[in-house]
């Protein structure tokens, strides 16, 4: 069957005994729809990201990431790469994918209350007895205790909370496309709020070390295909080019992974964050950034379909998320203040630095570890430090 992928670590489809050819109708619904679903998390994730660096409470602080943590990245991922592909060689995939749709089970059900936290306090009217409640597990006693576990949550967070974990057994019992997408929507939305730039040069070096990263690893050599085809995980999303024909059983997939989501999304998040620091009333860099990253992706597809050959999407989205902000600072002379401007001067000073750099590259391999980051942004973090289970973010 031919196998469309629309990134480069996309598993191949599902349909193998079948000879499918996706009609022309049904490639530009699959393609659109990625393209439309990719946006999503992107735009509503940055302008969460805006509250979350003004939020007061140091539980609700974002993950900073620093030129540090951005230059060793490239390293981190590509080490967690090989290590999955050594991994599946090694051992058995089906026990493998089995242990890996537990673990997603638990972060996707996190993510997505969190992610459905904020609608769900707009729906609830405010007669809805929304009492409160507290989850506390300390260490010794007197004034040696020490708290380990401490969750504050409502009413409405555990309806939210019920709510993901249906949509979490369908996924971890049908594996369906939909519910695939469902965690998958959550963790880039969580990741492009939560995960911070502390400013543009940093963002610059993170994503022109996944540049270098991606194209490695994609026409270098076959590891990132190999692992790809043997990771059954939310890590991308996915929508059927036979969806015309089959319904909602269609299994033939296009397929865009997390990682060319979730790393340009985080950049164009810190540039809307910039633009409300110039308190012009514009959001030029963001609109900019956010048409690049289109344009980008629209590329992407572009020579996949004409080559029929997987592509590493951010060849094609960094230089776009890049220059064209650039290009425009430049035309309104504002370059040297989109360099000077810091992130990290929108929060409190205490907010935490991120220590262990999540790998939220554009392979499943790093996106696997990537998740524990949301597992900290939805509060199943083991941390002492107090975490709300609240529509706003807290890392």
């Amino acid at each position: 069957a031919p196998q469309w992928m629309n990134e480069r670590h996309s598993a191949p489809a599902l349909n193998a005994t079948a000879k499918f050819v996706a009609t022309p109708e049904g490639t530009a619904l699959a393609y659109g729809s990625l393209v439309f679903m990719a946006l999503l998390p992107i735009f509503f994730g940055a302008l969460r990201s805006v509250t979350c660096s003004k939020s007061k409470n140091a539980s609700d602080m974002p993950e900073t990431i620093t030129g540090r943590d951005a230059a060793r990245f490239p390293i981190i991922a590509s080490c967690t790469l090989f290590g999955l592909y050594l991994f599946f060689k090694v051992f058995s995939q089906e026990y493998i994918n089995l242990l890996l749709s537990v673990y997603f089970f638990g972060l996707g059900v996190l993510a997505l209350s969190h992610t459905m936290s904020p609608l769900m306090s707009r729906i609830f009217p405010d007669s809805f007895p929304n009492k409160q409640y507290q989850l506390l597990f300390t260490q010794g006693s007197g004034e040696a205790k020490e708290e380990i576990v401490n969750y504050e949550f409502d009413t409405k967070n555990l309806v939210c909370l019920l709510i993901s974990s249906v949509v979490g057994v369908w996924y971890l019992l049908k594996k369906h496309w939909i519910a695939n997408n469902l965690f998958g929507l959550a963790f880039a939305l969580n990741g492009v709020e939560l995960l911070h730039l502390n400013n543009v040069s940093t963002g610059c070096i993170l994503l022109g070390g996944l540049f270098v990263y991606d194209v490695f690893w994609v026409f270098g050599t076959n590891v990132m295909v190999t692992v790809a085809k043997s990771f059954e995980a939310p890590i991308k999303l996915v929508f059927p080019q036979d969806l015309l024909e089959r319904g909602l059983e269609a299994s033939n997939f296009a397929m865009l992974g997390l990682g060319d989501i979730v790393i340009p999304g985080i950049f164009i998040a810190l540039l809307l964050r910039f633009d409300v620091s110039l308190k012009k009333n514009s959001r030029t860099y963001f609109y900019s950034s956010f048409l690049a990253y289109i344009f980008g992706l629209g590329l992407t597809i572009f020579v996949m379909h004409t080559f029929k050959h997987a592509q590493p999407a951010l060849l094609y989205l960094v230089p776009a998320c890049i220059g064209f902000p650039v290009l425009v600072a430049l035309i309104k002379g504002e370059l040297t203040e989109m360099f000077s401007y810091e992130s990290s001067e929108e929060v409190l000073p205490g907010s935490p630095r991120l220590t262990s750099f999540p790998t939220v590259s554009g392979s499943p391999a790093s996106l696997a570890s990537s998740m524990d980051a949301v597992s900290m942004a939805t509060g199943s973090s083991s941390s002492p430090r107090r975490r709300r289970l609240q529509p706003t973010p807290h890392m």
